[in-house]
């Protein structure tokens, strides 16, 4: 799994990025090897929201992308309601792609 984080409207500090890289680690287990996460983190300052913190990821996996958006008065609150939204996301992808019966071609005679 590969985790790109990036900023809109702040600087991405260190602590930020390792603390979404351990959060975004419980769905290393889930997806395959070639999964891509796209993190962006962005504040918003209007000060009518209060809930201006805002993390959006879109996971490319094989054969799908899954997208979540959350928002917190904090970044990290925000970080780990994403990854509750996206673990749930990624489960449902998983039992579809269990459930779906492979591709039988018909026999030549």
């Amino acid at each position: 799994m590969r985790l790109q984080v990036k900023g809109r409207n702040l600087e991405v500090s260190a602590a930020i990025r390792g603390y979404a890289e351990k959060k975004f680690g419980r769905l290393d287990k889930q997806l395959n090897d070639g999964a891509t996460i796209e993190l962006e983190l962005c504040v918003e300052k209007n000060p009518s929201i209060a809930d201006g913190h805002v993390a959006e990821a879109t996971i490319f996996a094989k054969g799908a992308s899954l997208r979540g958006r959350e928002r917190a008065t904090d970044m990290k609150a925000a970080i780990d309601l994403l990854v509750d939204n996206l673990e749930r996301q990624v489960e449902r992808y998983r039992s579809k792609r269990r459930r779906k019966p492979a591709h039988k071609t018909p026999a030549k005679s």
